[in-house]
């Protein structure tokens, strides 16, 4: 659940787990992006329902719920341990301290009610700082920020700290005749095969489910090398391939 638009999103949009947009007139599942526009009737569980509902229903019947959602993200994203995770559940549930206790096998109830305390320190640690890089950002240039790491994202480290300026540097590198013509060379280093790759992904259309004859016809406009593109492509998560190699999508 790493897309563009869940990154890009607000509290308020995470937590109810669709966006609006304003120039398509849609209402978009921060999840799965699938989308649904005004003025369209969507048929779920055998009930009609306009956009912005259907949105909602939709998160519901299959996403479970945001907050299931958002506190079974990795640790990388949230900064929870998996016991905090399960005190979180727990307290969604309505469950005592007492019952709580037992479940997580602590001795007595004050162990529940000290991690109580500590996520509510958390939560105005995280307010405070969204504030600060949100002033922060008002001062930034954009060639400054940060890609947006890609949803199949295998591993997220340093390799993923390129800034916008790093990006068209590379780019204007490797596809020196233009992002329309023939790569030049596939890059070694990491960071500049996460920029290329991330650019060739472009080519697929996202909701276009591929075999391997079309995914090579257009690897092979863009590279001698297509195996090589498309072995990378799927290792770092840029592409899926079926378990019986037949079908190929991007994430």
């Amino acid at each position: 659940m790493t897309n563009n638009q869940f990154w890009d999103a607000s509290v308020e949009e995470l937590t109810k787990g669709y966006s609006y947009n304003q120039d398509y007139d849609t209402y978009t599942c921060l999840i799965c992006e699938k989308t649904f526009e005004n003025g369209v009737i969507y048929p779920i569980e055998d009930t009609l329902f306009e956009a912005r509902k259907a949105a909602k229903k939709h998160i519901i019947t299959d996403h479970g719920s945001m907050f299931q959602q958002l506190t079974s993200l990795d640790k990388k994203y949230t900064g929870l341990t998996e016991l905090q995770q399960d005190i979180l559940q727990h307290f969604k549930s309505g469950l005592t301290d007492k019952e709580i206790a037992k479940q997580i096998d602590a001795k007595n109830t004050s162990t529940v009610r000290h991690h109580r305390f500590k996520l509510k320190e958390k939560e105005k640690q995280a307010r405070v700082f969204l504030a600060i890089m949100e002033l922060l950002d008002k001062d930034q240039d954009d060639s400054n920020s940060f890609i947006t790491i890609h949803k199949g994202a295998t591993m997220v480290d340093e390799r993923y700290a390129i800034t916008q300026e790093e990006k068209e540097k590379v780019l204007n590198t490797y596809f020196d005749k233009g992002l329309d013509q023939p790569l030049k060379q596939f890059p070694s280093k990491e960071k500049r095969k996460i920029i290329i790759l991330q650019q060739i992904a472009t080519k697929f259309d996202r909701d276009q489910t591929y075999n391997e004859f079309e995914v090579n016809q257009v690897l092979k406009q863009i590279y001698d090398d297509h195996v090589t593109l498309r072995r990378y492509l799927i290792e770092y998560g840029f592409m899926e391939r079926s378990r019986d190699g037949k079908e190929y999508n991007i994430k």
